[in-house]
Protein backbone atom coordinates (compact mmCIF):
# COMPACT_ATOMS: atom_id res chain seq x y z
CA UNK A 1 0.00 0.00 0.00
CA UNK A 2 1.48 3.39 -1.10
CA UNK A 3 1.52 6.44 1.26
CA UNK A 4 -1.21 8.14 -1.65
CA UNK A 5 -3.41 5.31 -0.42
CA UNK A 6 -2.83 5.24 3.40
CA UNK A 7 -2.52 9.09 3.84
CA UNK A 8 -6.37 9.63 4.14
CA UNK A 9 -7.21 6.47 5.58
CA UNK A 10 -5.11 7.73 8.74
CA UNK A 11 -6.19 11.49 8.44
CA UNK A 12 -9.84 10.21 8.65
CA UNK A 13 -8.53 7.92 11.44
CA UNK A 14 -6.79 10.25 13.15
CA UNK A 15 -10.10 12.38 13.20
CA UNK A 16 -12.10 9.87 15.01
CA UNK A 17 -9.88 8.99 17.72
CA UNK A 18 -9.52 12.54 18.67
CA UNK A 19 -13.02 13.18 18.36
CA UNK A 20 -14.23 10.07 20.30
CA UNK A 21 -11.67 10.70 22.93
CA UNK A 22 -12.59 14.44 23.12
CA UNK A 23 -16.13 13.51 23.90
CA UNK A 24 -15.35 11.05 26.26
CA UNK A 25 -12.93 12.94 28.17
CA UNK A 26 -15.36 16.22 27.95
CA UNK A 27 -18.27 13.91 30.03
CA UNK A 28 -15.96 12.04 31.97
CA UNK A 29 -15.05 15.24 33.63
CA UNK A 30 -18.34 16.19 33.91
CA UNK A 31 -19.37 13.37 35.68
CA UNK A 32 -16.76 12.34 37.52
CA UNK A 33 -15.42 15.67 39.00
CA UNK A 34 -18.79 15.80 41.34
CA UNK A 35 -18.40 11.82 42.06
CA UNK A 36 -15.13 12.26 43.15
CA UNK A 37 -15.78 15.35 45.30
CA UNK A 38 -18.62 13.28 46.80
CA UNK A 39 -16.13 10.67 47.80
CA UNK A 40 -14.15 12.83 49.97
CA UNK A 41 -17.26 14.35 51.31
CA UNK A 42 -19.20 11.97 52.08
CA UNK A 43 -16.56 10.06 54.16
CA UNK A 44 -15.49 10.13 57.67
CA UNK A 45 -14.51 13.28 58.95
CA UNK A 46 -16.04 14.85 55.37
CA UNK A 47 -18.35 17.64 55.20
CA UNK A 48 -21.22 15.61 54.51
CA UNK A 49 -20.12 12.27 56.32
CA UNK A 50 -22.27 9.78 55.14
CA UNK A 51 -20.32 6.20 55.81
CA UNK A 52 -23.56 4.03 53.90
CA UNK A 53 -23.86 6.12 51.09
CA UNK A 54 -19.65 6.62 50.60
CA UNK A 55 -19.79 2.80 50.88
CA UNK A 56 -22.41 2.44 48.23
CA UNK A 57 -20.74 4.74 45.88
CA UNK A 58 -17.04 3.71 46.57
CA UNK A 59 -17.99 0.14 45.50
CA UNK A 60 -20.24 0.90 42.63
CA UNK A 61 -16.86 2.78 41.45
CA UNK A 62 -14.75 0.11 42.30
CA UNK A 63 -16.76 -2.47 39.92
CA UNK A 64 -17.15 -0.06 37.28
CA UNK A 65 -13.44 0.30 37.14
CA UNK A 66 -12.58 -2.79 37.50
CA UNK A 67 -14.31 -4.24 34.32
CA UNK A 68 -12.02 -5.06 31.41
CA UNK A 69 -13.02 -2.11 28.99
CA UNK A 70 -13.21 -5.03 25.89
CA UNK A 71 -16.40 -6.19 28.21
CA UNK A 72 -17.90 -3.51 29.00
CA UNK A 73 -18.35 -2.03 25.23
CA UNK A 74 -20.19 -5.45 25.29
CA UNK A 75 -22.14 -5.64 27.98
CA UNK A 76 -23.61 -1.95 27.24
CA UNK A 77 -24.35 -2.21 23.37
CA UNK A 78 -27.89 -2.36 24.63
CA UNK A 79 -27.30 0.79 26.20
CA UNK A 80 -25.62 1.95 23.52
CA UNK A 81 -28.55 1.41 20.70
CA UNK A 82 -30.71 2.93 22.87
CA UNK A 83 -28.92 6.17 23.27
CA UNK A 84 -26.66 6.42 19.54
CA UNK A 85 -29.38 4.10 17.82
CA UNK A 86 -26.81 2.15 16.59
CA UNK A 87 -23.21 -0.25 18.13
CA UNK A 88 -20.90 0.76 15.21
CA UNK A 89 -19.31 4.04 14.78
CA UNK A 90 -17.44 6.99 16.75
CA UNK A 91 -20.59 8.04 18.09
CA UNK A 92 -21.31 4.84 19.49
CA UNK A 93 -17.86 4.39 20.48
CA UNK A 94 -18.23 7.62 23.07
CA UNK A 95 -21.07 6.03 25.26
CA UNK A 96 -18.66 2.61 26.67
CA UNK A 97 -15.30 4.98 26.65
CA UNK A 98 -17.40 7.69 29.10
CA UNK A 99 -18.95 5.32 30.97
CA UNK A 100 -15.82 3.30 31.38
CA UNK A 101 -13.69 6.48 31.72
CA UNK A 102 -15.84 8.28 34.80
CA UNK A 103 -15.10 5.49 37.87
CA UNK A 104 -11.70 5.98 36.60
CA UNK A 105 -11.47 9.68 36.72
CA UNK A 106 -13.52 9.68 40.07
CA UNK A 107 -11.00 7.77 42.14
CA UNK A 108 -8.05 9.77 40.28
CA UNK A 109 -9.79 13.28 41.38
CA UNK A 110 -10.59 11.65 44.99
CA UNK A 111 -6.96 11.34 45.40
CA UNK A 112 -6.47 14.94 44.48
CA UNK A 113 -9.03 16.55 46.39
CA UNK A 114 -7.97 14.44 49.57
CA UNK A 115 -4.35 16.25 49.29
CA UNK A 116 -5.88 19.75 49.90
CA UNK A 117 -4.52 21.37 53.29
CA UNK A 118 -7.28 20.22 56.19
CA UNK A 119 -6.28 23.44 58.11
CA UNK A 120 -7.07 25.39 55.10
CA UNK A 121 -10.91 23.68 55.24
CA UNK A 122 -11.26 24.23 58.22
CA UNK A 123 -10.28 27.69 58.83
CA UNK A 124 -12.94 28.21 55.88
CA UNK A 125 -15.63 26.16 57.58
CA UNK A 126 -14.96 28.71 60.51
CA UNK A 127 -15.72 31.76 58.66
CA UNK A 128 -18.54 30.41 57.62
CA UNK A 129 -18.58 29.41 54.96
CA UNK A 130 -20.72 26.40 53.32
CA UNK A 131 -19.97 23.34 51.71
CA UNK A 132 -20.51 24.63 48.47
CA UNK A 133 -18.21 27.65 48.75
CA UNK A 134 -15.52 25.11 50.55
CA UNK A 135 -15.17 22.89 47.16
CA UNK A 136 -15.94 26.41 44.81
CA UNK A 137 -13.10 28.22 46.69
CA UNK A 138 -10.99 26.16 48.26
CA UNK A 139 -11.00 22.07 46.92
CA UNK A 140 -11.18 22.77 43.40
CA UNK A 141 -8.44 25.72 43.15
CA UNK A 142 -6.19 23.99 45.85
CA UNK A 143 -6.23 20.59 43.68
CA UNK A 144 -6.28 22.11 40.10
CA UNK A 145 -2.78 20.96 39.21
CA UNK A 146 -3.84 17.69 40.46
CA UNK A 147 -7.11 17.62 38.54
CA UNK A 148 -5.10 18.65 35.58
CA UNK A 149 -2.60 16.08 35.40
CA UNK A 150 -5.59 13.36 36.23
CA UNK A 151 -7.45 14.78 33.54
CA UNK A 152 -4.29 14.05 31.37
CA UNK A 153 -4.20 10.44 32.83
CA UNK A 154 -7.52 9.79 31.93
CA UNK A 155 -6.95 11.19 28.09
CA UNK A 156 -4.04 8.86 27.65
CA UNK A 157 -6.11 5.64 28.71
CA UNK A 158 -9.06 6.71 26.73
CA UNK A 159 -6.61 6.92 23.73
CA UNK A 160 -5.53 3.42 24.55
CA UNK A 161 -9.43 2.28 24.90
CA UNK A 162 -10.50 3.83 22.14
CA UNK A 163 -7.81 1.86 19.64
CA UNK A 164 -9.47 -1.14 21.48
CA UNK A 165 -13.13 -0.23 20.50
CA UNK A 166 -11.48 -0.03 16.84
CA UNK A 167 -11.66 -3.94 16.96
CA UNK A 168 -15.67 -3.66 17.02
CA UNK A 169 -15.83 -1.01 14.64
CA UNK A 170 -15.58 2.14 16.38
CA UNK A 171 -13.33 3.29 14.09
CA UNK A 172 -10.29 5.50 14.77
CA UNK A 173 -6.45 4.31 14.74
CA UNK A 174 -7.98 1.14 16.20
CA UNK A 175 -9.82 0.17 13.22
CA UNK A 176 -7.09 1.00 11.12
CA UNK A 177 -4.52 -1.32 12.97
CA UNK A 178 -7.04 -4.22 12.98
CA UNK A 179 -8.49 -3.71 9.52
CA UNK A 180 -4.73 -3.23 7.90
CA UNK A 181 -1.89 -4.19 9.96
CA UNK A 182 -3.86 -7.00 11.62
CA UNK A 183 -6.45 -8.86 8.92
CA UNK A 184 -4.52 -7.44 5.95
CA UNK A 185 -0.58 -7.92 6.49
CA UNK A 186 0.26 -4.50 6.22
CA UNK A 187 2.98 -4.04 8.19
CA UNK A 188 4.05 -0.67 6.97
CA UNK A 189 0.38 0.43 8.42
CA UNK A 190 0.59 -1.16 11.33
CA UNK A 191 3.50 0.89 12.70
CA UNK A 192 2.64 3.73 11.35
CA UNK A 193 -0.26 3.62 13.62
CA UNK A 194 1.66 2.77 16.66
CA UNK A 195 4.40 6.04 15.65
CA UNK A 196 1.02 7.87 15.06
CA UNK A 197 -0.39 7.44 18.94
CA UNK A 198 3.07 7.37 20.94
CA UNK A 199 3.14 11.04 19.06
CA UNK A 200 -0.12 11.87 19.80
CA UNK A 201 -0.02 10.15 23.70
CA UNK A 202 3.80 12.15 24.34
CA UNK A 203 1.97 15.79 23.12
CA UNK A 204 -1.15 15.60 25.22
CA UNK A 205 1.58 14.06 28.25
CA UNK A 206 3.78 17.14 27.87
CA UNK A 207 0.61 19.84 27.22
CA UNK A 208 -0.75 18.12 30.39
CA UNK A 209 2.57 18.06 32.30
CA UNK A 210 3.20 22.10 31.54
CA UNK A 211 0.12 23.32 32.31
CA UNK A 212 0.07 20.97 36.08
CA UNK A 213 3.23 22.48 36.76
CA UNK A 214 2.49 26.09 35.83
CA UNK A 215 -0.30 26.32 37.78
CA UNK A 216 1.75 24.56 40.55
CA UNK A 217 4.31 27.60 40.10
CA UNK A 218 1.52 29.59 40.53
CA UNK A 219 0.06 27.96 43.51
CA UNK A 220 0.81 29.98 46.23
CA UNK A 221 -1.73 32.75 45.19
CA UNK A 222 -4.32 30.23 45.56
CA UNK A 223 -3.87 29.40 49.38
CA UNK A 224 -5.17 32.32 50.72
CA UNK A 225 -7.50 33.80 48.12
CA UNK A 226 -10.48 31.47 49.48
CA UNK A 227 -9.87 32.96 53.12
CA UNK A 228 -9.32 36.60 52.10
CA UNK A 229 -12.53 36.14 49.65
CA UNK A 230 -14.57 35.17 52.85
CA UNK A 231 -12.80 38.15 54.94
CA UNK A 232 -13.92 40.63 52.52
CA UNK A 233 -17.06 39.40 52.36
CA UNK A 234 -17.58 40.10 56.13
CA UNK A 235 -15.80 43.15 56.43
CA UNK A 236 -19.46 45.08 55.42
CA UNK A 237 -21.65 43.07 57.74
CA UNK A 238 -18.81 43.47 60.69
CA UNK A 239 -19.01 47.25 60.05
CA UNK A 240 -22.94 47.30 59.89
CA UNK A 241 -22.95 45.54 63.66
CA UNK A 242 -20.73 48.18 64.53
CA UNK A 243 -22.74 50.84 63.29
CA UNK A 244 -25.54 49.56 64.99
CA UNK A 245 -24.25 49.00 68.31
Amino acid sequence: MTWSEMQPLLSQACWDTLYMVGWSTLIAVLGGLPLGILLVLTDRGGLLQNVVANKVIGQVVNVARSMPFIILMVALMGVTRSITGTTIGREAAIVPLAIGAIPFFARLVETAVREVDGGLVEAVQSMGGSTWTIVRKVLVPESLPSLIASTTTTIVALIGYSAMAGTVGAGGLGDIAIRYGYQRFETQMMWITVGILAVVISVIQFAGDFAARSLHRRGGRSGPAPKLRLLKAKEPAAADVGKVA
